[in-house]
């Protein structure tokens, strides 16, 4: 599985389903989704959204490389709390913390990247 850049593949090895097994595809491309719907809210992705059918979305195609293992961890931990929550309060309370703090953290480096554009795109010629 190294290398593989299927949001599909991917997001079930972190929730411990084999990708191989698409027993529980159709459940999973509906929450994936749903993150995604979420991570456009954030300012996280394409502006015009984004969305997977089955295994050949890939990350490549959601989001640049810098971006990419941040993006990953959010939505396995995001995906794991709706489709297979820990069996403990405090489990839960603690990935709930994670995935809220990886939200608001990507919100800002996203924000800092639609800046320094910005800036690029109105800083005056110093020819």
């Amino acid at each position: 599985m190294e290398g593989n850049d299927s949001i599909l593949d991917t997001t079930k090895l972190q929730v411990k389903i084999d990708p191989e097994d698409d027993s529980y595809d159709v459940e999973l491309i509906t929450h994936i989704n749903s993150i995604f719907f979420i991570l456009a809210q954030l300012g996280v992705g394409p502006t015009t959204g984004f969305s997977i059918s089955g295994r050949e979305e890939k990350w490549s195609e959601f989001i640049g490389v810098d971006q990419i293992a941040a993006v990953r961890t959010y939505m396995g931990l995001k995906v794991k709390l709706i489709f297979d929550p820990p069996a403990t309060g405090p489990a839960t309370e603690a990935m709930e913390r994670l995935a809220d703090e990886m939200g608001v953290r990507l919100n800002m480096q996203m924000e800092e990247v639609k800046w320094r554009a910005q800036q690029t795109i109105f800083s005056p010629n110093t020819e």
